[in-house]
């Protein structure tokens, strides 16, 4: 069975050459891959989530409003009763690492993250 991934660029940053590239890396790794594209509310993502019936999520945000973007959608996805693990990339600074796991997001991706590393540990992910 394919694993299916959404990877979403939440916010209002507007540049989403890295998770284009994540999501062609997934997808080439043979994931299923659904890219909702740019500006995405954490609403939106977890609707989406759901109605794609996904088995990972995957958040990408430049803006520097991760922290409070993240910890939506994992409310969000608490609030439905939803359990998919989500992981983050983007310009995430090494001191907000702790504080976006201690919210449930299982692993982050900042910059220089090595497409292999990403796949490697998405693997890992959808394993569990």
């Amino acid at each position: 069975m394919r694993r299916r991934i959404l990877i979403a660029k939440v916010g209002l940053d507007g540049h989403d050459r890295g998770a284009k590239v994540v999501a062609r890396a997934l997808k080439n790794a043979g994931f299923e891959v659904i890219y909702t594209g740019i500006r995405q509310s954490p609403e939106q993502v977890v609707e989406t989530a759901i109605q794609e019936d996904v088995d990972l999520i995957g958040l990408s945000c430049l803006s520097g409003a991760h922290i409070p973007l993240f910890s939506r959608v994992m409310e969000l996805l608490k609030e439905q009763n939803v359990d998919i693990p989500v992981f983050g990339g983007g310009t995430i600074p090494p001191s907000d690492v702790s504080a976006l796991k201690s919210m449930g997001i299982r692993e982050v991706f900042g910059p220089g993250s090595s497409l292999k590393d990403i796949v490697a540990k998405v693997k890992e992910m959808v394993a569990k």
